[in-house]
């Protein structure tokens, strides 16, 4: 019987430490941290990119949805609002220069493309703005005080990752 005890110990320890130095081998190869993306083929980050957008889309109609309830539009100011809506809807992502080809370019030329980059994203601002403006102007001034409440946040108040400015409504 003690014979019988001490084997029942031994395998137990066995498979202890087994699994022990199994689990350990498991979290190492895991990612950790930030990089997880660095660890993920293209076609994942291209699906997590597409359920992200997808989920961002959604939580806009919302916002949209919430903010054209408040408002409470008078039919002559439909029209206005679609095109409001539609303008502020995010461009479509622009493909991101190859790494290395960006890498090979000189500083100045990297300066360049940046600045290209920078006006390319003015243009777009500038462009929403104008239908803001547009749409904006047909409101009254307490569906004006309404959507300066509802926006503030989505256009300016809300700073995103890494500082940079990223308005709600706005993205693009």
């Amino acid at each position: 019987m003690n014979n019988v005890r001490k084997n029942v110990l031994i395998a137990l320890a066995a498979l202890t430490l087994g699994g022990a130095a199994f689990a350990a081998e498991e979290q190492a190869q895991a990612p950790k941290g930030p990089h997880q993306h660095q660890q993920m083929s293209p076609e994942q980050r291209q699906a997590k990119r597409a359920e992200f957008q997808a989920k961002m889309a959604e939580h806009r109609a919302q916002r949209q949805q919430q903010l054209h309830d408040a408002l409470k539009l008078s039919s002559a100011q439909e029209q206005a609002w679609n095109t409001f809506v539609a303008a502020m809807k995010p461009a479509e992502r622009a493909a991101h220069p190859d790494r290395a080809a960006f890498a090979n370019l000189s500083a100045p030329e990297r300066m360049q493309k940046m600045i290209e980059f920078s006006k390319q994203r003015t243009a777009r601002m500038e462009s929403r703005q104008a239908a803001l403006n547009t749409f904006y102007s047909t409101l009254n001034p307490e569906q004006k005080k309404v959507f300066d409440e509802q926006t503030r946040r989505a256009m300016g108040e809300h700073h995103g990752m890494h500082g940079q400015h990223r308005p709600g409504m706005m993205r693009g």
